[in-house]
């Protein structure tokens, strides 16, 4: 099995995974500096010459390989001008998220950049790989952000199964134990994003990290309002008071054929305008984008000790002698 240390010459299987509004230079600089990769999404940077500025302050840091995240759906109007910017500069690996990532395989196959697909499920799984998919970022119901709904055993092992090409797992490893439980199942990596939210190198406030302490597993909650997909959130009291089911008149609109297309842009946009309000200016009214790791975070800390915490442990574990892996 190939697996994502060897796919990329890094030391560990591991993406600090993009996470929107959070992800950025100093946090994907400290990890390729501490022996994995990392990718960011496209849409952290609100114009072409940042995206570009963004890139070039990376490579300038290290010369190990990242990653860019691109929605590929309707919802994303910059999506060609991105997509042309990162053709341009030879990113190392695009991450497709939301969309056919047809366009965009076909685009990087001959300059040899990789694609790796965000998927949820067998059938989505066997479109991309048949297109040339480079790997499945698989998306399972553990994850943060926008989340799957199968558990993490169950979606590698399905498509481990089913499919030819790496797995790499995405929801639920916050510890070293995790990596090696994940490797063991058949993955050949681990997307983490949740135990970095409250790192040292993110911009976010410092409520949003505190909430990152405060708060465990058990108040994490999906949301269908924020982006018309399901999205985990910590159940704040705001959120409490939002709900997290769609209104009617959004349920309408997402049923029409017609309205559909438009009512999906204006639900995103406005679900972006929310998390990003909470991300970086506290108020009643807070967002705080998490998933069930949210339980090992304990304090805030510097990326590179995260990464060596979760590293040691799985040096540690795979040392030993060898387990039977839990269903």
């Amino acid at each position: 099995m190939t697996t994502l240390d060897k796919l990329l010459g890094i030391r560990y299987p591991i993406i600090l995974a993009p996470m929107f509004l959070i992800s950025n230079t100093r946090m994907i600089i400290a990890a390729l500096q501490s022996g994995i990769t990392a990718a960011f999404p496209a849409l952290n940077y609100r114009t072409d010459e940042e995206l570009r500025a963004a890139i070039r302050a990376i490579r300038q840091a290290s010369d190990k390989p990242f990653g860019v995240n691109l929605i590929v759906n309707q919802s994303n109007l910059k999506y060609k001008s991105q997509l042309k910017t990162l053709l341009e500069l030879k990113i190392d690996f695009i991450i497709t998220s939301l969309g056919s990532p047809q366009e965009v395989i076909e685009q990087c196959k001959p300059l040899g950049i990789k694609v790796f697909c965000d998927v949820v499920d067998l059938k989505y799984a066997k479109k991309v790989e048949a297109m040339g998919a480079d790997a499945l970022i698989a998306v399972n119901n553990r994850a943060g952000g926008h989340a799957g709904s199968i558990s993490p055993y169950e979606l590698v092992t399905l498509l481990k199964n089913n499919c030819s090409i790496p797995i790499i797992s995405a929801g639920g490893v916050a510890t070293g134990k995790d990596l090696k439980q994940v490797l063991d199942w058949g993955a050949a990596g681990a997307s983490i994003g949740t135990i970095f939210i409250a790192c040292e190198e993110s911009d976010i406030t410092p409520e949003y990290k505190q909430a990152m302490i405060d708060y465990g597993e058990k108040d994490i909650v999906m949301t269908t309002k924020l982006s018309g997909s399901p999205l985990t959130v910590i159940n704040t009291p705001y959120v409490q008071q939002l709900g997290t089911k769609a209104n009617l008149l959004e349920l309408i609109l997402n049923s029409n054929k017609t309205l559909k297309k438009y009512a999906k842009m204006l639900i995103a946009f406005r679900g972006m305008k929310a998390v990003e309000k909470a991300a970086f200016g506290a108020t009643y009214k807070t967002v705080w984008c998490a998933g069930p790791a949210i339980e090992h975070v304990k304090r805030v800390q510097p990326i590179a000790d995260i990464i060596n915490t979760v590293t040691r442990q799985f040096d540690e574990v795979s040392n030993a002698a060898p387990n039977v892996p839990p269903r």
